[in-house]
């Protein structure tokens, strides 16, 4: 018999393709994120026995100051000027960790201080190296201060020749270490090696325990912050750099607040990412700086069945007023979603040199449902690849091709709707500006479930190449400008349903305006076209009907 749930997802999904989704544009009220209160009283970790030399390890003095400030109902442990070395610190309720102004917290590079956990990987349960800050099942807790939170990830990141110079390569080598078999992929010790051969090594399945991923321990990087099940939480002023993994993973935590961070992580930092939300609720993240090596600020709510088990999808989120530089995505909700994600706000944001700008990615196996995201006020500047991408065929690789690589071709085909396939809809998109990218805007959908529902309006794009949409439905895009080098043709439209295009103008002239393409492209209209210098305004191929297509 199938599932309650299968049915009830069959059902949704079934709606969804026949355009009886939310209306577009109807905003849920915002949320409010409930902040934290501690009492006055300070804990100092000198009085603990820590020294601020670089040589002493603090880990003992460091976490019994936190103990003792819980244990007498909460306050401030303060962490004064001073560079302090320590191993892996747990957070506890109704404690704010104060770095000051010249303090550097500095995690070892002595692997043997971090534990084998149980923890999580890319949205599944698995065996991880203790994260250097940790806590679980925590209320009202703080990391705030002008100082530094540096994790010591270059001990534990692989690091692939392409990405360094042939000074840094060389030096990098010299340092110890091992080389993959094609010398191509730097690894600190021959047990990361061993780990990166395995398919999910670490990944927590009945009858494992941590004593069985010793041998490739080396290769289970921690996140440098992971709060688990966590309430009332505030991350602010501090910088949180050199992450072993991603910089910051909230995991099912509620009334988060993240407030003028500066969060960095090395351009080539594999797995580098700034902020992973996951499956939280009431979420503000405010007046940040992210330089990192993978996505900048990325939601996410679990992966495949893991996450679709899990339930429960990030929403609730409200992001404003924070600059990207290099990332791969400057704000990105996926690729693993599968619990879902609704409800989250994103405006007067900066990218600078990100990959890609707005980024949405998804594949099949995930499930999930992304819905309700609104989006404006963003800034673009140097964007090497799409400024505003959806892709429901993610491939985990860089989104912009090294030198000597290629992205490949998807194969298309239609599958039948299950509970693992994904969906995006629902989006609204309004006061983007870019100058440079490769692509302006890029949609690409499921053949069984397109990309639904969007809404994208008063956008200016400098970029390579104009518009793509593909396998998707229900698109509106107002008062476009563009300019483009290539236009040949600017717009490109592939098995597009009800596509509304209003008020497109172009900067340069432009070659061909529309092709159109697939035979279940339909009511496609173009109006207020207000390109003047034009040679062929529409070409029709694989089967597309000339009926498809209307311009006013």
């Amino acid at each position: 018999m199938i599932k309650k749930d299968l049915l009830s997802f069959l059902g949704i999904s079934l709606l969804c393709v026949l355009g009886n989704s939310k209306t577009l544009g109807q905003e849920p009220a915002r949320p409010t994120i409930q902040q934290v209160s501690f009492p006055k009283d300070t804990t100092h970790i000198a009085s603990f026995g820590a020294q601020g030399d670089g040589q002493f390890l603090n880990t003992e003095a460091i976490n019994s100051a936190i103990a003792e400030c819980n244990k007498k109902g909460g306050g401030v442990v303060h962490i004064p000027a001073g560079l302090w070395l320590t191993g892996p610190i747990e957070l506890k309720s109704n404690v704010n960790l104060h770095v000051g102004r010249d303090a550097v917290l500095l995690f070892t590079s002595d692997f043997n201080e971090y534990k084998l956990v149980e923890s999580n990987w890319e949205g599944e349960p698995s065996w991880r190296n203790q994260s250097p800050i940790s806590g679980r099942n925590l209320e009202n807790i703080g990391i705030t201060g002008k100082g530094i939170i540096d994790g010591n990830g270059a001990a534990w990141r692989m690091v692939k020749k392409s990405k360094l110079t042939e000074s840094q390569w060389k030096k990098l080598i010299e340092s110890g270490g091992v080389l993959d078999e094609k010398q191509e992929i730097w690894y600190p010790s021959i047990g990361s090696l061993k780990g990166s051969k395995q398919k999910k090594p670490g990944l927590m399945k009945p009858g494992t325990q941590a004593s069985d991923f010793q041998e490739v321990k080396d290769f289970l990087r921690p996140n440098l912050l992971q709060l688990t099940n966590c309430k009332k939480i505030l991350l602010e002023g501090v910088t949180i750099q050199n992450s072993p993994a991603w910089n910051l993973h909230p995991l099912m935590c509620e009334d988060l607040t993240l407030r003028d961070l500066l969060v960095l992580n090395p351009w080539y930092a594999q797995n580098g990412d700034g902020v992973d939300v996951e499956s939280c609720r009431n979420v503000l993240i405010e007046d940040c700086t992210f330089d990192v090596g993978d996505d900048g600020i990325c939601i996410k709510s679990g992966r495949d069945k893991a996450g679709r088990d899990r339930g429960m999808p990030t929403e609730n989120v409200i992001i404003r007023n924070n600059i990207v530089y290099h990332a791969h995505g400057g704000f990105v909700i996926g690729s693993e979603m599968s619990g879902g994600a609704r409800n989250i706000w994103v405006e007067d944001c900066s990218f600078i040199g990100t990959d890609i700008g707005l980024r949405f990615k998804t594949t099949r196996g995930r499930g999930g449902v992304v819905e309700n995201i609104f989006i404006k006020n963003i800034n673009m500047f140097d964007i090497p690849g799409e400024a505003i991408l959806f892709d429901m065929y993610y491939m985990a690789v860089d989104p912009v091709p090294l030198a000597g690589e290629k992205k490949e071709t998807v194969k298309v085909v239609k599958l039948p709707v299950t509970e693992e396939t994904p969906s995006f809809k629902n989006f609204t998109i309004e006061n983007v500006h870019v100058h440079g990218a490769d692509k302006g805007i890029f949609l690409r959908g499921l053949p069984e479930m397109n990309i639904q529902n969007i809404s994208i309006t008063n956008v200016n794009i400098q970029a390579k190449k104009g518009i793509d949409i593909i396998e998707s439905s229900g698109i509106t895009l107002n008062k476009i400008r563009l300019k483009t080098e290539e236009s040949n043709p600017l717009l490109y439209v592939h098995n597009g349903k009800d596509i509304h295009i209003n008020g497109l103008s172009s900067v340069n002239p432009v070659e061909k305006l529309i092709q159109v393409s697939g035979e279940e492209s339909v009511n496609i209209k173009i109006q207020g076209n207000e390109i003047k210098q034009l040679n062929k305004q529409k070409e029709f191929i694989n089967n597309a009907s000339e009926s498809a297509l209307t311009i006013q």
